[in-house]
């Protein structure tokens, strides 16, 4: 599999350093609120990816995303709420799950906490004042970025390219104005640990390297996130990570681009700003996530109404493949006719080549949009075929549906169980509008079929029997 590397800026076979195993780090939420749309495409697409990695290789993957539970935004919205950070931090750590779970993401196998590692965050922040990296004023710990030579390697800038570039508070206890908190001292009614500089907390930066470290080691094979974290919180933890350990922070460093709302940068001040929270009031979380894989991970991607309607119908077009399939499998014979093995063979064999497309797509640095291409090249290939077929074999169909679920599930999606039978009431009346038509009596049809469209029920009769649709 080839994967586009940011710290190289070209695509790279990807390999892990052990066999058999991935170790995986991805930037996850600052808990003081609903995640909005932003958040939830990394969360979607590098789900994706660790998904892929276990299907298609059978690799382990270990999966760290953490929580910041601590900073400024979390220490203003719990002053706001009159509650405490911790009782905040516990409140969205709920609802990330609720929201995660409901767009198919699975859990980590950690989700680390900042406020839990403060031991670690320290010893790290020790071992970077021991060698030379870090220096404390007035109970504050700065990284000194001069004293890692390859700072800006990730984001591709000399360090003072990006001092000119860059908004920076100035502070003239600083050694120089790109140095950057690996601990803050307390300020009057805020959180605070006990430390060698003094109460304080950890800065946002380190937090990540002294977990991703704790659970994965000092190099792991995969660090993800957005695009808008390449600087400076990505650069900063491969200076603070490499300047204490002298090994190579992350072999691969994957990198998702922006999302727009209208054609416009999303913005709260621009009046665009949208939770997944709000997005599921109108559409399926499901859609949410075919939508996000909809378009390459690396490239923008807009998000209106429009696009969210025509991933919706998109979705439906998929579930009700499955649900004809699922129709034809009731009285489906356990193989072909004579007279069909030929078009079933054919079938088999245009399903393989789907697959290969599928995978290839997906071996190109994760291209999901030409992976979901070759999955609705399936559907109508699939639609076509068994249209063909007076009565498809239970072989057949169970081949293209557990085909079409698994690639699906790689994805994430079209896993949802096709609902159980109809009721009692509604099965009598379609038994009494089928006898109406073996008796011609073709009014007491048409009124059975008005009274079924009344309770949302519509009738499709096909040579295999009568389908019923819920609406």
């Amino acid at each position: 599999m080839k994967l586009f590397n940011t710290l190289t800026k070209q695509k790279e076979e990807f390999v892990p350093l052990e066999e058999g195993h991935v170790k995986m780090y991805s930037c996850g939420p600052t808990v003081y609120n609903y995640f909005h749309i932003g958040n939830a495409r990394p969360f979607i697409l590098f789900d994706t990816l660790r998904r892929y990695l276990e299907y298609r290789y059978g690799y382990e993957v270990t999966f760290v995303q953490n929580f910041t539970d601590i900073d400024d935004k979390m220490i203003n919205r719990a002053k706001k709420d009159g509650i405490t950070v911790s009782e905040l931090a516990e409140q969205y750590i709920r609802e990330y799950f609720t929201d995660a779970a409901g767009l198919g993401i699975k859990e980590a196998t950690v989700h680390p906490k900042a406020t839990e590692h403060i031991d670690g965050i320290i010893a790290l922040i020790r071992r970077l004042e021991e060698k030379g990296h870090a220096y404390a004023v007035d109970g504050d710990v700065y990284f000194d970025t001069r004293s890692f030579s390859q700072y800006g390697k990730l984001s591709h800038h000399k360090l003072e390219d990006l001092e000119s570039g860059a908004r920076i508070e100035i502070d003239t206890r600083k050694k120089d104005p790109m140095d950057f908190a690996l601990w803050k001292a307390q300020k009057p009614g805020e959180p605070a640990w006990d430390s060698p500089w003094g109460k304080g907390r950890p800065g946002w930066h380190i937090e990540c390297s002294a977990m991703a470290q704790k659970y994965l080691g000092e190099t792991i094979d995969i660090h993800s996130g957005g695009q808008d974290l390449v600087f400076p919180h990505h650069e900063n933890e491969i200076a603070q990570s490499e300047a204490a350990t002298g090994k190579p922070f992350a072999r691969f460093w994957l990198h998702n681009g922006f999302i727009n709302v209208n054609d416009e940068k999303m913005s709260k001040s621009a009046g665009n700003f949208f939770t997944v929270r709000d997005i599921v009031k109108q559409y399926d979380y499901e859609v949410i996530r075919f939508f996000m894989l909809s378009a390459h991970y690396r490239n923008p991607i807009n998000f209106s109404h429009e696009l969210m309607d025509q991933a919706r119908n998109g979705l439906d077009r998929v579930y009700k493949c499955l649900e004809n399939i699922q129709h034809l499998k009731e009285n489906a014979p356990d193989v072909a006719g004579p007279g069909e093995v030929q078009t079933e063979k054919a079938l088999e064999e245009k399903l393989k080549k789907f697959k290969e497309k599928f995978i290839e797509a997906m071996e190109d640095d994760l291209n999901t949009a030409d992976a979901i291409a070759a999955l609705f090249s399936m559907v109508r290939e699939i639609n076509i075929s068994l249209a063909a077929v007076a009565h498809p074999s239970a072989n057949i169909l169970e081949h293209a549906g557990g085909l079409l679920k698994e690639l699906g599930g790689v994805l994430g999606l079209f896993q949802k169980e096709q609902e159980a039978g109809v009721d009692n009431e509604i099965e009598e009346l379609v038994n009494q509008r089928q006898q109406a038509r073996k008796d011609r009596n073709w009014k007491l049809a048409d009124e059975i079929r008005d009274r079924l469209k009344e309770k949302g029920i519509t009738l499709e009769d096909t040579p295999q029997g009568v389908k019923i649709i819920k609406n």
